[in-house]
């Protein structure tokens, strides 16, 4: 794999099968967006996102098969790749969709 340290955003890597994306020090990432009508609350690449369904609490990690769900009152936690720093964003319900690393949140629904 080339040097990505200069980079200061997330690269793609291709592995013959997919193109992964990965930050600056190779980990693997997904474009994380959650927001209401009103407002973004985030926007930017991440680690993983938790969150809880009709079925308990989940994880969705980089290269999640593609997913679709209502979520039920929680706390949805993004972690930052690497460094693992947390964004906890309390919410009422609404629906997540994963498909090719992006996951997409829409609130207040």
């Amino acid at each position: 794999m080339d040097d990505l340290a200069g980079s200061p955003t997330a690269d793609s890597v291709s592995t013959g099968e997919a193109e992964l994306k990965v930050d600056k020090s190779g980990a693997p990432t997904m474009h994380v967006k959650v927001y209401s009508p009103s407002r973004t609350y985030f926007d930017e690449m991440a680690g993983s996102i938790s969150g809880e369904n009709a079925t308990g609490p989940f994880d969705i990690l980089p290269h999640h098969h593609n997913f679709i769900s209502l979520l039920k009152a929680c706390e949805l936690t993004v972690r930052r790749p690497n460094n693992g720093v947390e964004q906890r964003i309390k919410i009422s319900g609404g629906i997540m969709h994963v498909k090719a690393d992006r996951v997409i949140v829409f609130l207040d629904i």
